[in-house]
């Protein structure tokens, strides 16, 4: 027995449950998205009417009510449906078209990066500038602040607000789009197997 050979006869013997392991995949980004969508959503339920005001004035898009109303209600009935994993191939195509409208509409003229830094790939003509000020930003606070106090938790950073994460949630949403819920922890996968036993009586 080769060594290719051993290598793959343990990988099937760890990873047999197949059903197990593919249904994990699908969970965890959809446990990941919920919150994401759930708390954005809610934050524009809280603050419509700014959201319709922002939408028209601000971005300069047509119909800003209606579309404020179909980006609030595809965030929230969206994070619901990521959850119980039901529609989820469905409800993951508003969302992206949300993810684009936010990406080009929103954070494009930002670059990549949704926080400033020269070690990260995708930095733009603002990067260097921005920490440049948060440099002197954080000498005034060490002046006149309690510096060890506010940065005790963390540190300071200067937000791009680039389009990295918005990016990030179209590939995640992208991948439940092709695979679906997943299997045994999802309503989809028991609906699909209710009806198709219905199907083969």
């Amino acid at each position: 027995m080769n060594l290719v050979q051993k290598y793959y006869n343990l990988h099937n013997a760890l990873f047999n449950n197949r059903a197990l392991f593919t249904g994990l995949g699908p969970l965890a980004l959809r446990l990941f998205l919920v919150p994401v969508f759930w708390v954005a959503g809610m934050n524009k339920v809280d603050g419509f009417e700014g959201i319709v005001y922002w939408f028209g004035e601000s971005l300069g898009l047509p119909f800003p009510t209606m579309m404020a109303g179909l980006a609030t209600g595809t965030e929230v009935i969206g994070a619901v449906l990521l959850l119980l994993g039901f529609a989820t191939r469905w409800i993951a195509i508003p969302l992206m078209v949300t993810m684009l409208v936010a990406i080009f509409a929103v954070h494009w003229p930002n670059g990549w990066q949704a926080t400033n830094d020269l070690m990260s790939w995708g930095i733009n003509t603002n990067t260097e500038e921005a920490l440049n000020r948060l440099s002197i930003a954080k000498d005034i606070l060490r002046e006149h602040g309690n510096y060890e106090w506010l940065t005790e938790k963390g540190g300071i950073t200067s937000s791009n607000n680039g389009i990295e994460f918005g990016v990030t949630y179209f590939v995640m949403l992208l991948a439940l789009f092709f695979s679906g819920g997943g299997k045994l922890f999802s309503v989809d996968y028991y609906l699909n197997k209710h009806f198709n036993k219905q199907a083969d009586k």
